[in-house]
């Protein structure tokens, strides 16, 4: 069982940075797949970003890629977003989720374990 928590949602303003963590639970977080996701109002749940448990590799969609990095530190249990370069169609809940079996995956039924979600506000 794994539990996710992310913080570090916010409103600021086009062009911003912000960075988002996700905290994990559990002794096997180095052994899972980590990816972030999105959901903005009347939309679908939007692949953003997805890391190998190792680190070693990572995928962005072509949305993000240049502006939005996943990283991960295992030793602290976490998996972060770091966002640059915000823009208003960037707004939407983030949420991070965990996939058994350490290999990426795009599609959200792929993954195991999900957290609460945290509100990226950016305004014009």
């Amino acid at each position: 069982q794994v539990q996710l928590v992310e913080s570090g949602g916010g409103l600021v303003q086009a062009g911003d940075s912000l960075r988002l963590s996700c905290a994990a639970s559990g002794r096997t977080f180095s052994t899972y797949a980590m990816g972030w996701f999105r959901q903005a109002p009347g939309k679908e749940r939007e692949f953003v970003a997805a890391i190998k448990w190792s680190g070693a590799y990572s995928y962005h969609s072509d949305s993000v890629k240049g502006r939005l990095t996943i990283s991960r530190d295992n030793a602290k249990n976490s998996v972060y977003l770091q966002m640059n370069s915000l823009k208003p169609e960037d707004t939407a809940v983030y949420y991070c989720a965990a996939r058994g079996g350490g290999a990426v995956a795009t599609a959200p039924d792929r993954y195991d374990y999900w957290g609460q979600g945290t509100q990226v506000t950016v305004s014009s």
